[in-house]
């Protein structure tokens, strides 16, 4: 389930935005794809004590090991955008500013946790 959220503009990358959401977060992993690995990533993940399971690119000098039986689990990271993007308002961002776009996402989320409650 999301546990937090944030809205950049179209042209940001999403793993210069990684350290903003897990800051404080308290997790005993953090899974995510050859996107987010990154130093910082993992230098911020490391100095909060959450392990890692992210696979090294193929022009990263040391491939580094990673826990590929845990990896295989981000589908429900995926699965998590998917039942976002079942609202046609977020899928299609029919919001024309980032705190409308920030609330639709923010009631979904809400729904969301409602339902495994």
């Amino acid at each position: 389930m999301p546990v937090r959220i944030l809205v950049t503009e179209d042209s940001t990358a999403d793993c210069t935005q990684a350290e903003a959401l897990i800051e404080g977060i308290n997790a005993q992993g953090l899974l995510a794809d050859k996107g987010y690995d990154s130093d910082a990533v993992l230098d911020m993940a490391n100095s909060q004590n959450i392990q890692a399971v992210i696979p090294a690119k193929k022009n990263r000098k040391e491939q580094r090991f990673y826990d590929q039986d845990l990896y295989k689990i981000r589908h429900r990271v995926e699965n998590a955008f998917l039942h976002l993007k079942r609202w046609r308002g977020i899928a299609t961002r029919y919001a024309k500013n980032s705190s409308s776009f920030l609330a639709a996402a923010q009631i979904r989320c809400l729904t969301l946790w409602l339902n495994i409650s």
